[in-house]
């Protein structure tokens, strides 16, 4: 069965487990988590897919914190909605007024670590078997380690020094440790994905699609390498992935994020979601990230809350008749002949059923089949989301390729993106002739941020680039340079009782 199968019939199983509530960050979730009694070389395997389950979280991928933090802080995103529907956020995160009381900072922070203190219980749990040497046991160990590293990555992306916990944490004092570096996360994040590699498999049979594997590894190693600009690390990390020859650009840019699309020759990780006539409006098989950014309307137009939208600017940021504008902006034809449905979109602008004051465009990258809408929820909850795409990586081939002054293999990474978003169309598009390293650069940067429109990280993108303050500014936004790091979330200086320390300007 397919891992989303499977993770149906671990959470419903789970059920029949009992457990107690506390409201500190080791509480655990009432699904897919498993008690300290049950024996750890048969819960292993178990508690890896609730790790996929944490993953897919409302907090960390699927959800307001998650989109505040990646991707709503750049000048492509806004908040969304209407203005009376959370505006504190939107002077958190749209115009950088940062409180270290903001509720999806704290949510995100501790989602983050509660995958991180699983990750550790499981390599601990590995460490202690007979059975650590087998072939399961050493998949489950690349799995864990992967996501660790994978938390930590947001982390010190957001925050800069946080504390480093690689121990099964039983009480709360395990935990409640000092700042560390952003030198010493990346140390320990570069030894996780380094081992992960050597763990996690090329394919998995159909039967586990959807798991990590050695290529999910190693894109990610690339992109930690990319926030850091080392250029020599990332350009041999992402060509290692590109010459494995697993990956391939074969699904065109209108499907690759339909249901069709799902786990198509480009997709290097994505969590698999779920739905079911059972269980139609329930998240816990799949998850919110369409519920939250789905049209904000009314009758057939009510598709979600209108949460992260994109701005007028990344509609102009598009070359004219890429295709990959109506991929990823959802906006509405009205005229006669072709009357407005939830099935007949994006052709050309024009007025929208619904309220866009916060935000020009709803995100097409989170819209949902209208025949599965109708079969399960209008909310979607059974779209996969996409976390690694192999243009991303081949973006990151060509970025590094041109900072080493290989600016002819960067322009073939460059032009294997562009010619795929081209499609059949002739008169779109041109290849970038330049071999001029500054004309490359440029390209590149616009070509990430079309690509990758509405996915993370255009705004860590920027921060790496030196431009976020010129662009930002630029875009009416209220962002200074200390604003690259999030504050600390308040509640958790609180309980550390003097053990953590808020970053500097907060």
């Amino acid at each position: 069965m397919k891992i989303k199968k499977y993770i149906l019939s671990l959470l419903i199983g789970a059920t029949a487990l009992s457990f107690s509530s506390c409201n500190d960050f080791l509480d655990r979730d009432p699904l897919g988590q498993f008690t300290e009694d049950d024996d750890p070389n048969a819960l292993v395997g178990g508690k890896i897919f609730n790790v996929y389950y944490l993953m897919r979280s409302y907090d960390i991928t699927a959800g307001i914190p998650a989109f505040m933090v990646h991707m709503v802080r750049s000048e492509d995103s806004e908040k969304g909605s209407d203005a009376g529907d959370g505006g504190n956020e939107a002077a958190m995160w749209d115009d950088f007024e940062y409180a270290a009381n903001n509720g999806p900072l704290g949510a995100y922070w501790s989602q983050n670590y509660k995958i991180i203190y699983q990750c550790n219980e499981i390599l601990d749990d590995i460490a202690k078997s007979e059975n650590k040497d087998d072939t399961e046991s050493i998949r489950n160990r690349g799995e864990a380690l992967f996501f660790r590293a994978y938390c930590y990555f947001n982390l010190v992306r957001a925050f800069g020094e946080v504390p480093l916990v690689t121990i099964k944490v039983v009480e709360a004092s395990d935990a409640n440790v000092p700042k560390t570096t952003a030198e010493k996360i990346y140390e320990q994040i570069d030894k996780d994905l380094t081992e992960a590699e050597d763990c996690l498999p090329l394919r998995w049979t159909s039967d586990y699609t959807g798991r990590l594997t050695w290529g999910a590894a190693r894109a990610l190693h690339a992109r930690t390498y990319m926030m850091r600009n080392d250029w020599e690390n990332m350009y041999t990390a992402s060509t290692e992935v590109i010459t494995s020859g697993i990956y391939n650009l074969n699904t065109p840019v209108d499907k690759v994020f339909t249901v069709e699309g799902e786990n198509c020759g480009e997709s290097i990780f994505e969590l698999q979601c779920e739905a079911t006539d059972a269980m139609k409006e329930d998240a816990s098989i799949g998850s919110q990230f369409c519920q939250v950014q789905g049209v904000r309307g009314a009758g057939d137009w009510d598709l979600g809350w209108g949460w992260h939208m994109a701005t007028k600017l990344m509609g102009e940021a598009f070359e004219e008749g890429d295709p990959r504008k109506d991929a990823s902006l959802l906006y509405f034809r009205r005229n006669n002949e072709d009357p407005i449905t939830p099935e007949n979109t994006n052709k050309p602008y024009g007025e929208s059923p619904v309220s866009t004051a916060m935000g020009a465009y709803f995100n097409k990258k989170a819209y949902t089949d209208p025949t599965l809408r109708r079969k399960y929820t209008r909310m979607g909850f059974w779209v996969n989301i996409r976390i690694i795409r192999y243009p991303d990586v081949l973006l990151m081939a060509a970025e590094a390729a041109n900072e080493k002054g290989l600016m002819g293999e960067a322009s073939g990474y460059l032009e294997q993106v562009r010619a795929h978003a081209r499609g059949t169309l002739t008169n779109v598009l041109p290849k970038v002739e330049s071999l001029d390293q500054n004309v490359l650069r440029e390209a590149i940067r616009h070509e990430r941020r079309v690509e990758l429109a509405l996915e993370p990280d255009r705004f860590y993108d920027l921060v790496r680039w030196g431009i976020a303050q010129e662009v930002l500014q630029a875009a009416g936004k209220n962002y200074q340079p200390k604003n690259a790091l999030l504050p600390l979330p308040q509640t958790e200086i609180d309980k550390s009782n003097g053990v953590l320390v808020q970053n500097p300007d907060y």
